[in-house]
Parts: structure tokens; C-alpha cells; sequence
């Protein structure tokens, strides 16, 4: 198949290679992405052509890159797609920099960065009439001599993660859960030696496990209507340290009533391209709170293409056809895996089993990496190992459930 444009995906995780998978399904193109490091799954891939570039979130570098790649395929539209919140900064502050022939289907920078910092999203929440969990924003300043009106177990995370990533330590974690507040002050002490600048967000724990998040992906096309909202629900989480947080399975579901009240924001902030919201339902007050907005498809995008809304085909249809896509609120059902169907049976309540069960028999499943299209010899054994450091991993740090 012949295609008038060519992909360029920046990182090398799980989120890229789902998205050069969704182009490679949708039009059989092989995607060009940049990451920093030579490793699986985007290295050895034969539908990524995978360079490695260690200064590649390097304003200058990622700029340089980009303009290559539009020479190298001077004759098609080059389509500029971040897969971290750090290479979405820099395709945004860069989108009126690039060649003619390239698209970056993202929003300014100043709205980029209003939105990615939760402190002003929370703020934004309030504005436009969506619930949160209970927040207190925490500065360096405030040391050990303030007090919050909740209480434990407390949930704490940097206000801006960009800048917090670039201040690694021993014992970093995206999110911190502290049972009392000894761990809490513990933890934020830990941050601010690191030297992370910005402000934490402390917030109540809202009750439930993993089976309480959900997870919301839209579409907003390049005139700020939303064109796709598909809604997850999250059966199963990573634990680890480094991991915390980071979806494992997810079943599609539909509840307009949410989706409209996203819907409503992003339009009211002119906002397009992929947006991607945490959400977890409050069985106290039965509200769903939003955590977080990423203003990118979410590593876990190929929920979406897998539940039949190819995420490509939305960026080609809307940027490249400037076709008029109309609202679509999903309905199918679906399930997602980036883990061994063994691991998500033992560590998912038995309550969804059953559901479970069906979808794989009714073939409405996926896994990220089980690609056929995809499976040369040495990348077979390379998901097998990454399905046997699942098992290893869940192991260790998940709970199996009660029920």
C-alpha cells in the first residue's frame, strides 16, 4: 500500500510501538521513531524503522531530528507524534518551527502547560463543574508546619512531572500512597533533596482497588470538536515502584454522562489532538473523580484501536482528508492485556472473570505486543521474556484478591 504520508513517533515504550501498530494495521506503513535507548519493543521491530538517539529530548536534537526525517520524506506529510508528556512538550513549542511538510497535531504551548501541570487542572475541574479527590498544594516553603484537611492514607505527586523525572533518586515513585504522615513528610523531604523545584500535590486516597479506575481517551480533531471519547475500565494495575499506576488491563465500557462532561471541557479549551484522563470512581459519594490529563494517547492506547477506533485512521482522517468526523461515544466491548492472560485471572477480582472470558471468546481481546504481522524470530522471544518478567513482577509486588 502506497501512503502519502510517513509517521514519526518520538520515545521507545510500549505507547509507541502500540501507536506505529495502529498505523501499520490501518495502512501498512512502517512508522520511523526515536528513542534514547535500544530496547524492546521498538528495537527489533519490523514495523518501526528504530533510531537510537540518546539526546533526543534535547530541544535542539528532537528539532534536528524532525527536519531530517521531513528531507528524508520530502514528498509526503510527515506526521509528528509524541509518546511522553517531555517529547509532546517539545513537538508543541516546535509545531510552527518545522518543515511544510510536517504535522503536529497538538495544542499551543501555553495551554499545553497549563494542562499538564495538575495544580492548574484542578483548577480548571473547578471551573467547569468536574469532580476531584480533595487536594492540598504543597510548596518547598511550607517545611514540616502545615496541615491538611483530610486524612491518611495520603496520596502525593509532583504538580509537574516533566521537571520531577529530571531529578531521579533512590526510591523514586510516580505516585506516593503514605499510611500516615511520618511517610508523607518522609517522602516530600526525599523529593525536595533530589532538587525537584516545583510544587506536590497532596491528595485524600480515594477507597477501591484497581478496579475502580477508569481511564479516558478522546480525539479532538484540528477545529477543537471532540470526534472519539472511548472510556476503559481499569481491572488491573502494576505495583511496582517504577511501574505504580501504569494500566495492565482494561475493559471498555460506556457512561455518556461522563463522557459529555469531558467533552465539554476539552471544547471549551479549544483543545486538540489525543487527550487522555485518569478517573476513579468514589463509591462514598458514587462521583467519579479525575486525577490527571496527559495531552497525549496514553501508553495504553491500543485499547482504543483494539476496541475498533483505529487511533491512526482518526490523526490521517481529521489532519491529512480534513474529513468532518462526527462525535462517537464507544460502545463496544472489549479487553485490552499488556500482561499474560494467566496474571490477569489470578490478580482481577473473580467477578469480572466471567466477562473476561467472554471477550476472549467472542475474539473482541488484544495484547499490545502479540502482533503476527510483527513476529520474526527474534522478536518472538523478546515477548516471551517480557511475559515471563510480567509474571515475575506481578508476583512480587501485587496482592492476589480476596474474592
Amino acid at each position: 500500500m502506497s501512503v502519502s504520508f510517513q509517521p514519526l513517533l518520538f520515545g521507545g515504550d510500549i505507547n509507541v510501538y502500540s501507536v506505529a501498530r495502529a498505523f501499520h494495521e490501518a495502512y501498512g506503513v512502517k512508522s520511523v521513531a526515536f528513542g534514547k535507548y535500544n530496547t524492546f519493543p521498538c528495537a527489533y521491530s519490523s514495523i518501526i524503522d528504530y533510531r537510537v538517539c540518546r539526546d533526543n529530548d534535547v530541544p535542539e536534537v528532537f528539532l534536528s531530528n524532525a527536519e531530517a526525517v521531513c528531507r528524508e520524506f520530502a514528498g509526503k506529510t510527515v506526521l509528528v507524534i509524541g509518546c511522553g508528556e517531555n517529547y509532546v512538550q517539545l513537538a508543541s513549542r516546535f509545531r510552527d518551527r518545522l518543515p511544510a511538510n510536517a504535522v503536529a497535531p497538538y495544542i499551543d504551548e501555553a495551554l499545553l502547560n497549563r494542562l499538564i501541570n495538575k495544580e492548574h487542572f484542578y483548577q480548571l475541574c473547578d471551573q467547569y463543574g468536574l469532580d476531584h479527590p480533595a487536594t492540598f498544594i504543597y510548596e518547598k516553603s511550607m517545611g514540616h508546619g502545615f496541615t491538611l484537611p483530610f486524612c491518611p492514607p495520603y496520596v502525593a505527586k509532583p504538580a509537574d512531572s516533566v521537571a520531577y523525572w529530571q531529578h531521579e533518586f533512590e526510591g523514586i515513585k510516580k505516585v506516593y500512597i503514605c499510611q500516615s504522615r511520618e511517610e508523607l513528610l518522609s517522602a516530600l523531604d526525599a523529593v525536595y533533596a533530589a532538587g525537584y523545584p516545583g510544587h506536590m500535590v497532596l491528595q485524600e486516597f480515594i477507597p477501591g482497588d484497581d478496579t475502580y479506575m477508569r481511564v479516558m481517551t478522546s480525539y479532538s480533531d484540528r477545529n477543537g470538536r471532540v470526534a472519539l471519547m472511548c472510556l476503559g475500565h481499569v481491572l488491573l494495575e502494576e505495583h511496582s515502584p517504577y511501574g505504580i499506576g501504569n494500566y495492565a488491563v482494561i475493559m471498555t465500557e460506556h457512561d455518556r454522562e461522563l463522557s459529555l462532561k469531558i467533552r465539554d471541557l476539552l471544547e471549551a479549551l479549544h483543545y486538540t489532538g489525543f487527550s487522555n484522563v485518569d478517573i476513579k470512581y468514589d463509591s462514598r459519594d458514587g462521583k467519579y473523580k479525575l486525577f490527571e490529563i496527559n495531552c497525549r494517547q496514553g501508553r495504553s492506547n491500543y485499547y482504543v484501536t483494539g476496541a475498533g477506533h483505529s487511533i491512526a485512521r482518526l490523526v490521517v482522517e481529521d489532519r491529512l482528508e480534513q474529513k468532518d468526523l462526527p462525535l462517537v461515544i464507544t460502545e463496544e466491548r472489549s479487553l485490552w492485556r499488556m500482561v499474560p492472560k494467566c496474571v490477569a485471572f489470578k490478580f482481577i477480582p473473580r467477578a469480572y472473570h466471567a466477562q473476561m472470558k467472554q471477550l476472549l471468546r467472542a475474539g473482541a481481546a488484544s495484547h499490545s505486543l502479540e502482533y503476527r504481522r510483527d513476529y520474526t524470530p527474534g522478536r518472538i522471544w523478546r515477548v516471551w521474556k517480557t511475559h515471563i518478567g510480567n509474571i515475575v513482577r506481578f508476583n512480587r509486588h501485587n496482592k492476589v484478591p480476596e474474592n
